[in-house]
Formats: C-alpha cells, sequence, structure tokens
C-alpha cells in the first residue's frame, strides 16, 4: 500500500502539483568531538536533499506558541528525501519559493510529522 500511495504521489508531485514543487536541501551536523579548550569540532556538515512543496499556515492554525507568524509548512514524499530530516536541521532552497517570492534561506525545522503509511514528510519550518 506504502509503495502504490508513493507512487501516486509522486505522479501528483510531477503532473498536478508540477509548479508548486521545489527541490530543496536540508543540513545538520554529523557526529564529531569537541575540543573543550579551543571549542572547536571534528564534526563535518550532513547535506540531504529532497523535493516538496511549501505552504503558508491558514491564519487561524496561527497561536504564537505551536504555530508562530511567519512559520511555514514542507510537504516532501519520503521517497523522495535522501535523508531523514529532523527538529533543528536547516532547510533550504536554491530556487524561489511561490509563497516566499524568493529562495527558502535560513529556515529550521522545529516540528516533523508524516502520516501512518510513511508516505511524507510534514515539517514545521521557521525562519532562524
Amino acid at each position: 500500500m506504502r509503495d502504490e500511495m508513493q507512487e501516486i504521489f509522486g505522479e501528483l508531485f510531477d503532473d498536478v502539483f508540477a509548479e508548486s514543487v521545489t527541490a530543496f536541501t536540508g543540513e545538520y551536523m554529523g557526529p564529531g568531538v569537541v575540543d573543550p579548550v579551543t571549542e572547536e569540532t571534528t564534526a563535518q556538515p550532513v547535506i540531504y536533499a529532497g523535493r516538496g512543496v511549501f505552504h503558508e499556515y491558514d491564519e487561524k492554525r496561527v497561536d504564537g506558541l505551536n504555530i508562530k507568524f511567519g512559520d511555514i509548512q514542507l510537504i516532501a514524499l519520503t521517497s523522495e528525501v535522501a535523508g531523514r530530516p529532523d527538529v533543528g536541521h536547516l532547510v533550504e532552497t536554491a530556487d524561489n519559493v511561490g509563497i516566499l517570492g524568493m529562495p527558502a534561506k535560513g529556515y529550521r525545522i522545529v516540528r516533523v510529522g508524516g502520516d501512518p503509511a510513511g508516505v511524507h514528510h510534514d515539517l514545521q519550518l521557521r525562519k532562524a
């Protein structure tokens, strides 16, 4: 069932939502050791890529606590994200995002959700 759903949603991304789909990259610091004296780390950035649809939250959902003004939502298919998005990861785009009118730069993931079948990631992004 999951494979069928991913195929259907992939086709929707290619056809119906093609104008709204934007490629993005996610980044976080990988494992490493921190020198307590110099505060330097051996950790290297881990970068993954995917594509998804960026969406504004409805004004009624913005409560100033869980969803703040300026937060945006990113829906990405799990089969098209070459990594595992998580809270704290930086998400950016090279291309313009329709709802922003410019590339998304400096957004961090503040909430990760999805669906029971594991077909898509539902990411809440906030300007860092």
